[in-house]
């Protein structure tokens, strides 16, 4: 059996930046328990599959290392650019229909853009322990699907070393943490322990979350966001009613074959 499979830096106009995931066109779907084998086995934050839907696009499913999620930015934005650069590189547009829906990568530009659907925090009391495990105490904690940890500065996203396992105990075990940026709109780092992740290089589903947060902070619906993980990401977001549109750019890193025995 031979897949064929892409590596794509996704929210980078370089390779080595951005969040890596690796997209596997199939001609149909394989047991969920390969599917998972080859996540673990690519070990990126997100191994996306591609399954033909008629005329419209694709069914696409991400998988991490340890399990599958219902929702995956930067493996979203990775799998348009391989549609539209180089599977069906006449086409403007492709839509996927995933577990949150359906979601459509499109070129704007020079970018890729692609909508989700919004995630509004709202603010909670935070559960015994978090704000130890972060290891800064926050402004405000806000849940949406992750955890939204609001600090003062830029420096304090930047500094924060947190205790990254004790995260992981805290259902659903992602935090986000944000905070004005010096010069953007918004700065974050993202923290995934219970995904199989530490820290997520750029992470397109938590501004599903932090795009109304910060709409509504700074009374604007266009933003420019920065997240301030190692690697480094750039992202154009914009809240339009109940969807985030994120644009971005993408660079091509690899492509091959997965061969597996028969």
């Amino acid at each position: 059996m031979r897949i064929p499979i892409y590596q794509i830096d996704a929210f980078a106009d370089r390779p080595f930046a951005g969040n890596p995931a690796a997209v596997c066109p199939l001609e149909a779907w394989l047991p969920d328990e390969l599917l998972q084998a080859i996540a673990l086995e690519n070990n990126l934050s997100e191994t996306a599959f591609l399954v033909p839907n008629g005329a419209d696009g694709y069914h696409l499913r991400w998988f991490t290392p340890e399990i599958e999620v219902p929702l995956c930015g930067h493996a979203t934005l990775a799998s348009g650019y391989l549609v539209l650069d180089r599977l069906a590189p006449e086409r403007d547009s492709v839509g996927f229909q995933t577990l949150s829906g359906r979601l459509e990568v499109r070129r704007d530009g020079g970018r890729l853009s692609m909508d989700l659907p919004a995630d509004p925090p709202r603010p909670a009391t935070p559960p015994a322990g978090l704000v130890a495990a972060l290891g800064r105490v926050p402004l405000e904690v806000l849940r949406g699907r992750y955890w939204l940890a609001v600090f003062e500065r830029e420096a304090d996203v930047r500094e924060l070393t947190p205790d990254i396992a004790a995260l992981g105990r805290f259902p659903p075990g992602n935090v986000c943490i944000t905070a004005p940026g010096e010069t953007v709109d918004f700065v974050s780092r993202f923290f995934a322990p219970a995904a199989g992740i530490s820290e997520d290089p750029v992470t397109g589903s938590a501004h599903s979350c932090l795009t109304p947060y910060w709409a509504a902070r700074l009374g604007r619906e266009r933003l420019q966001a920065r997240q301030l993980s190692a690697r480094g990401g750039e992202l154009l977001c914009a809240l339009a009613g109940d969807r985030v549109v994120l644009s971005g750019r993408c660079a091509f890193y690899m492509e091959g074959r997965i061969v597996l025995p028969d």
